[in-house]
């Protein structure tokens, strides 16, 4: 062989390798954000996820009571009982229900195909080589659902075959480096 020909295969074998990288980096990002939950790491998790992102595409699929239109203010002039009954009447938040979601358990577990609560303890899993092979091979297993090179879209199925999917869009911030920006939940728990 040539060292022209050892140069060009060097370059033909680079270029397969950072197609390769380039390529599956974001299933490496599910993979890192799903040991990161799992073994509560918080500043791996505060690396991989962009929350407000995130709670914003969480709250706007867990509104229950989105008004078409919000009504009027009253107005001083037409009621003034009402503006002020309105002024004096306690402003209270409304209950966040996004936050069980966006909770080191609550990642964990939609990393895993379950809900925010109803994953199986972390305790109850086998802790050996072949507890953690069985783990491995039972699933769930994340697909890609969608890939292009700036957004890629992970599935999850739930592991009780009840057809339920979680999908998890990344979005890429550099060359090799993913972020979590939106969850999509399965159409029963949307809505509250």
């Amino acid at each position: 062989m040539t060292l022209q020909k050892r140069i060009w295969d060097l370059i033909v074998l680079a270029i397969f390798v950072f197609a390769a990288t380039f390529a599956s980096a974001p299933w490496f990002a599910f993979r890192a954000l799903k040991a990161a939950a799992q073994y509560e790491d918080v500043q791996a998790i505060g690396e991989l996820v962009d929350f407000p992102a995130v709670r914003r595409s969480l709250t706007a699929q867990l509104v229950t009571d989105a008004p078409a239109a919000a009504p009027e203010p009253p107005s001083i002039w037409r009621d003034p009982l009402s503006v002020f009954k309105k002024a004096i009447e306690p402003i209270a938040p409304p209950e966040p229900k996004v936050d069980r979601y966006l909770t080191v358990a609550g990642v964990s577990a939609l990393t895993r195909g379950y809900p925010p609560g109803k994953a199986p303890p972390a305790s109850a899993r086998d802790a050996s080589a072949a507890g953690q092979l069985k783990d491995a091979v039972k699933g769930p297993f994340p697909s890609i659902a969608y890939w292009d090179p700036n957004r890629v879209r992970i599935a999850v199925k739930r592991p009780d075959g009840s057809g339920k999917i979680t999908i998890f869009t990344f979005e890429r911030r550099a060359l090799f480096t993913w972020k979590l920006v939106h969850i999509r939940l399965p159409g029963d728990e949307r809505q509250g």
